[in-house]
Formats: structure tokens, sequence, C-alpha cells
């Protein structure tokens, strides 16, 4: 990924921004970047990791005028608000910059009985993120690449597909699956995991995974030039 950006910004050595950098794991990809992340706690762990972090948001990053070639945004563009997060961006971009917002599609692919595991666990948590207004407000993951080009503030805008695998055994499936979306704020409300559904997911995970079963990732990557 880091390579792709490179190569699209133009620049061997870019100056990065990651917004929304939360623990800094996403940063890690750059030499040269400043994380802006909201949170106090995630921003003391993204410091432990060597990261330069900046209380900001994407709305109000608090960066000067022009000091970014590449302003990455990893699993977080559709908590922004793009009516005040898109002009932004624009400014602290350098013109020919580029915003990288990427997620990957979840789950990813293992086999039948681990997908279908993972889609009832996912309709159970989202329904109760939106009883409980934890979820997003402002878009739809599919929406992005619409109301970027919409916004006239990038001069071209694309989306890229990158395609991984790595290896890895239920636990492991099961932390990743937790961490999505507001799965942590339900669980600090004191929604139990078998309520969540994760109880299940474990289980089946379980049956179908060990260390070395293979997972296939696509990361889709939005991205628009200023």
């Amino acid at each position: 990924m880091a390579a792709l950006l490179g190569q699209w910004s133009g620049k061997a050595d870019p100056a990065v921004v990651d917004l929304g950098c939360g623990t800094g794991l996403s940063a890690t990809l750059w030499d040269d970047v400043i994380g802006v992340e909201p949170s106090a706690e995630m921003r003391a762990v993204a410091a432990r990791r060597g990261i330069r972090v900046v209380e900001g948001t994407g709305e109000e990053t608090g960066l000067p005028d022009e000091c970014a070639d590449i302003v990455s945004v990893s699993h977080a563009l559709h908590w922004f608000d793009a009516a005040r997060a898109f002009p932004e961006i624009a400014r602290i971009l350098r013109p020919g910059g580029v915003l990288a917002a990427f997620d990957f599609d979840w789950p990813p692919a293992v086999d039948p009985e681990v997908d279908a595991a993972y889609r009832e666990f996912e309709s159970v948590h989202t329904a109760l993120e939106a009883e409980r207004g934890l979820r997003p407000t402002f878009a739809r993951k599919e929406e992005h690449l619409g109301r970027l080009r919409d916004s006239g503030l990038f001069r071209h805008v694309n989306e890229v597909c990158l395609h991984m695998k790595e290896t890895g055994g239920a636990d492991r499936f099961v932390d990743f699956a937790a961490s999505q979306g507001g799965i942590p704020a339900l669980r600090e409300q004191g929604v139990g995991e078998d309520v969540l559904g994760l109880t299940r997911l474990r289980e089946v995970t379980t049956a179908r995974m060990d260390e070395q079963t293979t997972w296939w990732w696509t990361c889709r990557i939005r991205l628009a030039v200023r």
C-alpha cells in the first residue's frame, strides 16, 4: 500500500498525516508521519509506538496549510462529517497530494461456515449499535467515492482494490471481529459475548480454523488527488 501511495503522490519519501490514527497501527506504514487522534487514551498508545501524534479530528486537525503529501484514513472516514472534513483534508494537502481512505472488507474469506457465522454476528451487533445510537451517522462506506467526487475539492478520484492473504487462528479472528465499529462501546456498556453473538462466532471459528488457516483479504482504497 505504501508503494502505491508513494507512486500516486510522486514522492519517494512523502510527508503523511494519518487522520483518526487510533493506537497508531496504520501510521507505522510510514517513516515521516503525524497522527491525528481525538482520544487521549489512543494517543498515549500511539505515542508508545513512537508515532508523533497530536490531538485533533478529521474536521479540525489543527495542522498548517499544505503540510502533507498524503493524508491517510484507516477504517475511519465513515465517522467523519464530510462537509467539514473534506475541505480540511484539501487544506492540509499540498498540490498533487493524495487522500487515501482505506477499509478492509469484512470478514476476510475463510470458508462458508465461518463466513455465515460472521454474518450472523454482524446482524446482531449492528442492530444493537443502531438501538443504542452507536452507528455512524454521516456516511456509509459505499458512499465514500461519490461524496469525494461530489465535493469538487479533488481533481481526480478513483478506487483501487488490493488483495492479500495471511494466516491465523480463531482467537485472532474473533479479536479482530470484536474490534469493529461500535462493539468496544457495547462491551463497555456491559453487553456480554453471548448477547453480541461473539460466543457463537468463537465456537464456529474454533471448530473450523487453526493457526495456519489462510485468510483472504480485500482492501478498498479511495484515492482523491488535490
